[in-house]
């Protein structure tokens, strides 16, 4: 199995794979059409790899392309789980829109800008000053239900199983439990609802890389949101990472069963 990646560090010890920087892709465009994958491009890249080269990628178009805009993500998973997705109003950023939503929100509620990460990017909406000032930094209007939770779960999906899963306790500060903003990770047993419903949106949606972000409320699972690359902090060593991405692409390359591969055990703990 031959790959091309783009993306140095996450495939640090892959076999048989050529590194590129993403601005060389074009010097490189029959490397390219014969490998038989091509590993973690840049979003900028994707058309013309997919499209022209007709390259086959990893993480899959879904990953990139649903992953990359909040909003459409929020649509996504409005699509396939509605009974799984938070009360979410997306309107264009104008006065009367303003209005609306500011009258429409139960206080407070979160807003967000459509792309970004980390936690950044995210406010929990209090007063009209904190209204004014998020509308004054967003184009777009999205707003969300605030969910009554101090921690949240993140499942990793690679391929299609879930790779592990861990709580993410809430930072000092209160409200973010992004391990970025000062969450803390703790690697107590998870329900298997949250791990299920990452598994079932990922698999419904063609998603093959990515850590979902799960809150649970009275045991009852929403999805927030899912980033394509996920930090490494809750992974034991970070090898398992490489092994479960390798297994996936080299099961991808070979003929189908017939009779279906059967389920991986899991291999995270569960709650009881």
């Amino acid at each position: 199995m031959q790959c091309v990646s783009f993306n140095v560090f996450r495939t640090l010890g892959f076999p048989d794979t050529t590194v590129l920087k993403p601005e060389q892709f074009l010097q490189h465009k029959a490397l390219l059409q014969e490998a038989d994958w091509v590993l973690f491009p840049e979003y900028w890249q994707l058309n013309a790899l997919v499209h022209g080269l007709k390259c086959r990628v990893f993480p899959s178009v879904a990953s990139y392309r649903i992953g990359h805009d909040k909003i459409e993500m929020t649509r996504a998973f409005q699509t396939v789980a509605p009974e799984h997705t938070p009360w979410t109003l997306i309107e264009a950023n104008g006065p009367q829109e303003r209005e609306s939503l500011w009258d429409a929100m139960s206080h407070p509620f979160v807003a967000k800008l459509p792309k970004s990460s980390m936690g950044e990017g995210v406010w929990l909406i209090e007063t009209r000053e904190d209204w004014r000032r998020y509308c004054e930094r967003s184009d777009v209007l999205y707003v969300q239900e605030y969910l009554p939770i101090d921690r949240d779960v993140r499942v990793v999906v690679v391929g299609d199983r879930v790779l592990t899963a861990y709580w993410r306790t809430q930072a000092d500060q209160g409200f973010y439990n992004n391990v970025a903003r000062g969450g803390q990770i703790d690697k107590g047993p998870v329900p298997a609802a949250a791990t299920d419903l990452a598994l079932r949106l990922a698999r419904d949606l063609g998603v093959d890389h990515a850590g979902f972000d799960i809150a649970l409320v009275e045991g009852y699972p929403y999805v927030l949101e899912f980033n394509r690359l996920f930090g490494n902090k809750g992974l034991d060593q970070g090898g398992e990472l490489k092994t479960a991405i390798l297994s996936y692409l080299r099961q991808q390359s070979r003929p189908e069963d017939p009779d279906g591969p059967q389920p991986p055990a899991p291999i995270w703990p569960l709650a009881s």
